[in-house]
């Protein structure tokens, strides 16, 4: 009999130093002003493992299929960055999402932590 395929959810964490600023929120906040973070991203992906390699994929193919993405943002000042004009935790897990979804279908959610207490997660429209 053979075996079934079965489901997991697979992570793998990336880490960016930026700056940014938030242009829209209330005036006198702190983050209107230019401050910078060490983001840590958490990418993930959910599907079945394929019975003859044990795996859902490569955690090497997840790395190098989210390296360009690394490149337009370590250290950079996200607000120049086309699409992040106003780089919340939010924008920035929808930015990543909508284009890692084009290179790993199997993605299942991105999760944006820009403080050791504060995180946004992104699982797509």
């Amino acid at each position: 009999m053979a075996k079934k395929a079965f489901i997991v959810e697979l992570s793998k964490e990336f880490t960016f130093e930026a700056a940014h600023s938030l242009p829209h929120v209330p005036k006198g906040h702190k983050c209107a002003r230019l401050h910078g973070h060490s983001f840590h991203v958490e990418v993930t992906v959910r599907g079945p493992v394929d019975r003859k390699t044990g795996w859902l994929m490569d955690f090497a193919e997840l790395k190098e299929k989210f390296k360009p993405l690394e490149e337009r943002l370590d250290h950079r000042f996200l607000n120049e960055v086309p699409g992040l004009e106003n780089s919340t935790s939010e924008n920035i897990a929808r930015w990543i999402w909508e284009r890692l979804k084009r290179e790993v279908p199997q993605l299942y959610s991105v999760t944006v932590h820009e403080t050791c207490t504060s995180k946004c997660v992104y699982r797509g429209e």
